[in-house]
């Protein structure tokens, strides 16, 4: 992967991370039973795993010669 490749990726696991605990700051879970929501920490950590993994489909591979 190039440098543009990282940091592309780096910026969507920022953006996932805020995103992720603005979910549960606003939504969460009311009971506390919710795998993901119930704590902030795995709420964050989801998010930035998402957003790292959904910024990293916008970078171009290059394309090979033949």
């Amino acid at each position: 992967m190039k440098k543009k490749a990282y940091i592309i990726t780096g910026i969507g696991v920022v953006v996932g991370l805020i995103a992720g605990y603005a979910y549960y700051y606003y939504v969460g879970c009311a009971s506390g039973t919710c795998a993901i929501t119930s704590k902030p920490l795995n709420s964050t950590l989801y998010g930035g795993l998402m957003g790292g993994l959904l910024f990293n489909m916008l970078v171009t591979s290059p394309k090979k010669e033949r």
